[in-house]
């Protein structure tokens, strides 16, 4: 690896750590800094801006923050509050089951926007600390990618591997049940990460604050919670659009066909819930200035700014030396087959794409006369994402996070999410190897 790759990586690092530092939209805004230095400084061409995320993050907030205006939210609070105050500890599990599910259907990770608001002031009101669901509902969001038969990274595994006789359904034999049970066995230990909530001092000193206080006070019980008359026709029609997200997903179908392909779902995501806001305005009739005035609109744009720059900053790094990455990676496997999983692992945190690491990887495995049912049981290690803090899911669930328990540590690495990922990566390879030796 170049000494000038190194460096441009540390300044990238830099600016993650000093805008997670400063907070609101910092991470943006420094994301913006140090793609002046590199773009003005050392000469690299800025990368396509993540369009599609942002704008992804924009539709479902603009829908959340509607029905949170129309009462919505509350309603979903109140009925997760009583199921909840029978054990709360079960939010940890809930929470990564349904964003596993989401992008099981839907092919894509990035439908965990929609429950993230949700999975964060149900913990909040209840006293859990949000961390914990937080950090695990985006993990499985990311893992269930290699569990999903419409994902891209999933047909292309296929499409290498069918000349030796493997199919689809071999693959998600051994997916499906492994990141089920890594991620089970995940959040096992994850539900005792950290202090409580009530003893956690960045929640203390954020109570502390009047401007705070009242909010993070506001902890009643779901019987008490008074629920307007709009908003369970708020919950219906945004439950209805992620529904709709998840079927358009799971069958393309559904979707208008352009140029003899099914609609994208980045587009597909976009209408649907840009529609559903539209439709709980028209129905609920919230006040419009309360819509822009709520948490969740006020932490999803500050997610949309910090994906803004950070993620152009990440990816015009890695553009600007794939070649070397891969080099780099292709070397090591020559080397070492036995690292082909490291590899991966290594890849994917660097293009920050299980397709393309596919891509880049899994012909070279076959070159080297890997096995298939070793291919398919560390196909799990291309999701790496979770290594550096600048996914979208994973910046959107700091914001969303108003307790201040999720976030990016002192040291950068030190966040959140590294436990989770680890944990879940380790027991998902271990179980993926097991079935695959078994089942293959």
């Amino acid at each position: 690896m170049s000494a000038m790759f190194l460096l441009q990586f540390a300044i990238v690092l830099l600016c993650i750590l000093v805008g997670a530092r400063v907070g609101g939209i910092g991470l943006g805004v420094f994301g913006g800094l140090g793609l002046a230095i590199l773009s003005f400084g050392f000469g690299l061409k800025p990368a396509g801006l993540p369009i599609d995320v942002m704008f992804m993050i924009m539709a479902v907030v603009s829908a959340a923050a509607a029905m949170q205006a129309a009462g919505g939210l509350d309603y979903m609070i109140k009925i997760a509050t009583n199921i909840l105050r029978r054990n709360p500890k079960h939010i940890t599990f809930i929470a990564p089951a349904v964003t596993w599910t989401f992008t099981l259907l839907a092919g894509t990770g990035h439908v965990a926007y929609s429950v993230l608001p949700v999975i964060a002031e149900v913990s909040r009101q209840n006293g859990v600390r949000p961390e914990r669901p937080m950090s695990m509902a985006v993990i499985a969001s990311q893992f269930a990618i290699v569990a999903s038969p419409i994902a891209a990274a999933v047909v292309a595994v296929v499409a290498y591997l069918e000349p030796q006789g493997i199919h689809l359904g071999d693959v998600l034999i051994v997916t499906i049940p492994s990141t089920v049970l890594g991620i089970f066995c995940a959040c096992l230990f994850v539900n005792k990460m950290g202090k409580e909530l009530k003893d956690d001092p960045e929640y203390q000193r954020r109570l502390n604050d009047p401007k705070y206080a009242e909010a993070f006070n506001s902890t009643i019980s779901g019987k008490e919670l008074e629920i307007s008359k709009t908003a369970k026709i708020s919950v219906s029609l945004f439950l209805f659009g992620a529904l709709l997200v998840v079927l358009m997903g799971a069958m393309p179908s559904l979707r208008p066909v352009f140029d003899g392909k099914p609609m994208g779902m980045a587009h597909t995501i976009e209408i649907i819930m840009l529609s559903i806001g539209a439709l709980i305005i028209l129905t609920c009739k919230p006040d419009g200035t309360e819509i822009t005035k709520g948490s969740v609109f006020h932490a999803g744009m500050r997610a949309v700014i910090a994906i803004f720059g950070i993620a152009w900053l990440g990816d015009t790094l890695m553009q600007a030396h794939i070649e070397e990455v891969k080099g780099l990676v292709k070397g090591l496997v020559e080397t070492a087959p036995w690292t082909f999983a490291f590899a991966l692992f290594v890849l994917s945190v660097l293009v920050n794409s299980q397709g393309a690491t596919v891509a880049t990887l899994f012909p070279l495995g076959i070159a080297l006369g890997i096995p298939p049912a070793i291919l398919i049981g560390v196909f799990v290690a291309v999701n790496g994402y979770f290594f550096i803090p600048n996914y979208g899911p994973i910046i959107a669930s700091l914001d969303f996070d108003t307790t201040g328990t999720t976030r990016i540590g002192k040291y950068i690495f030190n966040h959140s999410f590294m436990l989770p990922g680890l944990l879940s990566m380790a027991f998902c390879l271990g179980f993926g190897l097991l079935f695959a030796n078994i089942l293959l």
